[in-house]
């Protein structure tokens, strides 16, 4: 039990703050972040009971964060249908509206907007890669291969930046 709460407090202390950007990227509704939040915490402290360090401990915390974060995503699924996957989209090249400037803070909640209408495997994997992880941890963490999460992040970015330079020129 001390080693699952020296475990837990170690990750804590080094991936808190991306645990809550996780949540932002997952849920849009504070009362809701909160919640799932709260639940990706009682879940982690839970999981590393069976943590052997085959893997990192970063690889272990953003696994099950995001294990449960699409859980909840796909359990409210039926509720939500503007899910939309990026085969289903066409992206077209735009040419970006450089007349309009936004703020950083209006800019950011645009593309989480766009983020949160993403299928969740394609969520998952952008919100990893906004967090700055490479390829092959992206890997590790989905169960993809580096390559193809490399694929997937090169159409991600060029779907969100078709799709919110469209929102610019739409007054969005």
């Amino acid at each position: 039990m001390a080693r699952q709460d020296d475990l837990y407090h170690d990750a804590i202390a080094t991936y808190g703050g991306a645990l809550g950007r996780l949540a932002r990227g997952y849920e849009p509704d504070a009362e809701q972040r909160r919640d799932l939040l709260q639940d990706i915490h009682l879940a982690l402290w839970q999981s590393l009971d069976a943590f052997d360090g085959r893997c990192s401990l970063r690889t272990w915390t953003y696994r099950v964060a995001h294990n449960i974060a699409i859980s909840k995503v796909m359990r409210r699924r039926g509720r939500r249908p503007t899910l939309v996957g990026l085969d289903d989209l066409d992206v077209q090249s735009t040419s970006a509206d450089h007349e309009r400037q936004f703020d950083r803070v209006r800019a950011i909640e645009r593309l989480m907007a766009l983020v949160h209408d993403l299928e969740p495997l394609d969520r998952q994997v952008m919100l990893l890669y906004l967090e700055d992880l490479g390829a092959a941890d992206i890997g590790e963490i989905t169960g993809l291969s580096g390559a193809n999460v490399a694929t997937k992040v090169h159409r991600i970015k060029k779907l969100l930046a078709a799709r919110f330079h469209q929102g610019a020129r739409d007054g969005d």
